[in-house]
């Protein structure tokens, strides 16, 4: 005798549309956010509002932001407050249900907060291109009668169909345990979607639920576990590995839960938020930089395979170089700029695929041969110490 497969996400849309309705305990871990934000927002969304963590505070002012799998959009109303006028809050989630709490305070939160700048569209978060609505009304103009219309229908979703979310539109992604109810064939392409609508030097912070053991099949294949964010989840070090394959860099556990949410025959399901970033694009070119790691490791090596010990200034390439001195590494490193800059249009390649010691005389120049008088360290109280 066979199993059926799960319908995994007509069970995950089954669950969160009864969940907009009444409450369900079950779909959330305890989240503590900043109560000034949430003056604005009615409790039917907040009662409503099902998660693990909080990327909020991972976002700027002035920023775009998308928020894969926005539900009731408290998420989204906390972030137009954060990026203000004039930032940018996209909300996208495949749930109507869901969909219909969000845009049915829109208008009254967006007068409390002063200014409206948040959008929600029907969109499935492995799949950014399609825009649903728009594909809803080319069905409606002319259904689908046989094979040739099916076909026509696909070919204005790949060619003629503006995207939901076009390439290198947002500064940020967030989302809140929404990543683990993809389904398993799909995690993939996910992580290639939203390194697409990333800006170059944009950054996702990823709110998600993790195992500690790798889920066993029959656990997948369990309605209630799955849709209630559990079997879905990434193994650990799975989700972590996934950004990296996706092209993501400076990769970081920013928050991790010391005790698991639940546990399933034995196996640890808890709350971490992971932080990455977009911007390894571009030619490697030689512009005499170095960067000198403070330690306290002795040595440390980087997503493209470099290796920085301790205070050994190591060559970079410019691309590198603007990579090290910006966040999450410019509290790691001290940079060493060359004393006489070498223009852009005349730096030579840079060979990245090896880490090699920069000697002083290249960043100071062969020739430079001066000397100074003894640095005054003394305080303007004329006292040294």
């Amino acid at each position: 005798m066979t199993t059926a497969t799960l319908d995994k996400d007509s069970e995950v849309l089954r669950r969160y549309a009864d969940a907009s309705k009444i409450r369900e305990e079950a779909l959330c871990c305890p989240i503590s956010y900043n109560p000034a934000y949430l003056k604005v927002i009615p409790d039917e969304i907040l009662e409503r509002d099902y998660g693990c963590g909080d990327p909020t505070p991972y976002v700027r002012e002035g920023e775009t932001v998308l928020d894969l799998g926005s539900g009731g959009g408290k998420a989204c109303y906390i972030l137009s407050q954060i990026v203000g006028a004039a930032g940018r809050v996209i909300g996208v989630d495949f749930n109507p249900d869901m969909l219909a709490l969000a845009e049915k305070h829109r208008s009254e939160i967006a007068k409390r907060i002063g200014w409206d700048n948040v959008t929600f569209h029907r969109g499935r978060i492995q799949d950014l291109r399609t825009d649903i609505a728009a594909l809803e009304k080319k069905i409606a103009e002319k259904p689908i009668a046989n094979y040739a219309d099916y076909g026509a229908l696909e070919r204005f979703r790949r060619e003629d169909m503006t995207p939901l979310v076009p390439d290198s539109h947002v500064d940020v992604i967030v989302s809140n345990c929404v990543l683990n109810l993809v389904h398993p064939d799909e995690k993939k392409q996910l992580f290639q979607e939203m390194y697409r609508v990333l800006k170059v030097g944009g950054r996702v912070a990823i709110s998600d639920i993790v195992s500690d053991e790798e889920v066993p099949a029959q656990l997948r294949e369990d309605a209630e576990l799955w849709s209630g964010c559990i079997s879905g989840a990434f193994q650990e070090s799975a989700f972590l590995r996934a950004f990296e394959e996706a092209g993501f860099y400076g990769i970081s556990l920013a928050k991790r839960d010391a005790e698991p949410w639940r546990t399933v025959e034995g196996i640890e399901f808890r709350s971490v938020t992971v932080t990455a970033h977009k911007g390894k694009e571009g030619a490697c070119w030689e512009r005499n930089q170095a960067v000198v790691y403070k330690g306290p490791w002795r040595e440390v090596q980087d997503d493209d395979g470099h290796v920085l010990q301790r205070g050994v200034p190591a060559a970079v390439c410019d691309k590198t170089y603007r990579i090290f001195t910006s966040a999450p590494y410019a509290e790691d490193v001290y940079p060493v700029p060359p004393r006489v800059a070498i223009p852009l249009d005349e730096a030579a390649p840079f060979d990245c695929s090896r880490t090699v010691a920069r000697h002083p005389r290249e960043t100071k120049g062969v020739a430079y041969d001066a000397t100074t008088e003894e640095a005054d360290l003394c305080g303007s109280d004329g006292e040294c110490c």
